[in-house]
């Protein structure tokens, strides 16, 4: 396993245990490799320590609770991540420049500002607009090829393009374009965005940059317009719709499926999907 995929494969690790009491030593065991090793080459890929990199990402996340479920106890999401309620509030504030509190009363109903170029405005619609063009779909595992791109989510077209010329001799008929991001922009700082560019391939493909992506039961929203208001309707279902709908997101990452792609008119149709439980 060289030094790339040692990274990818522990920060999927920690983002789905990011409820539990993550550490260099814990996280370093599950590969098997000297905690001294395996912090040199984590700093080295990411620019963070591991211990950085996992309690941004548990503040982060604990961020996105409180916008998922306005009617849990501030407490209580602290309590999810770890965290004393004195001590959650603290760290919280250290990160985001506002207490727990702030930030819940600040959670964006209606409109908010697009937090990268070019400068906008996005609003929402209603939870019933939203409602109208979603399903409940079960969606099975995806085996794909996957480049893993760190920084902001408006750099996302270029990088698809180049990911498709790269691998333009893999597509087939029936190929599935994926994309699995785990972070909003809204919350954590747009330069430091995950996503995985995920293309579907054959159980034989002999690559080293495979993964499967689980399947299961996935809110489905169906997106046809420009690819700079997926942020503003992804911000809605999140902030809008899904608090409202008694669903909980299941897993700590959402997938985008294409289904077109306009490169000259920079439009797209496609599938916004959400795991739920």
């Amino acid at each position: 396993m060289d030094k790339y995929q040692l990274v990818n494969e522990s920060i999927d690790y920690i983002m789905q245990h990011l409820d539990e009491d993550l550490s260099l030593e814990s996280v370093a065991a599950q590969f098997f490799i000297s905690k001294y090793h395996f912090s040199r080459i984590f700093k080295a890929v990411t620019g963070e320590s591991v211990y950085a990199f996992v309690k941004r990402c548990k503040v982060d996340q604990s961020a996105v609770d409180m916008k998922l479920n306005p009617k849990k106890a501030i407490t209580d999401i602290g309590l999810d991540y770890g965290y004393s309620s004195s001590n959650y509030s603290s760290v919280f504030k250290k990160h985001h420049d506002v207490s727990p509190t702030e930030f819940r009363h600040s959670i964006p109903t209606t409109d908010m500002e697009v937090p990268f170029p070019p400068k906008r405005t996005a609003y929402f619609k209603t939870a019933e607009e939203y409602d109208a063009r979603i399903e409940i779909q079960e969606l099975p595992d995806f085996l794909v090829i996957y480049e893993r791109f760190i920084g902001s989510y408006v750099e996302l077209e270029k990088h698809w393009y180049q990911f498709l010329d790269l691998y333009q001799s893999y597509l087939q008929k029936g190929t599935i374009l994926v994309e699995r991001y785990f972070h909003d922009p809204a919350i954590t700082d747009p330069s430091q965005c995950i996503c995985d560019i995920c293309m579907t391939v054959e159980e034989d493909c002999d690559l080293d940059n495979l993964m499967r992506i689980k399947g299961g039961r996935w809110i489905v929203y169906h997106f046809d317009g420009e690819i700079q208001d997926i942020f503003e309707t992804l911000q809605g279902i999140f902030n809008v719709w899904l608090p409202q709908s008694g669903y909980h997101m299941a897993r700590s990452y959402g997938l985008n499926i294409y289904h077109h792609i306009e490169r000259e008119n920079h439009r797209v149709v496609m599938d916004l999907c959400i795991p739920i439980v």
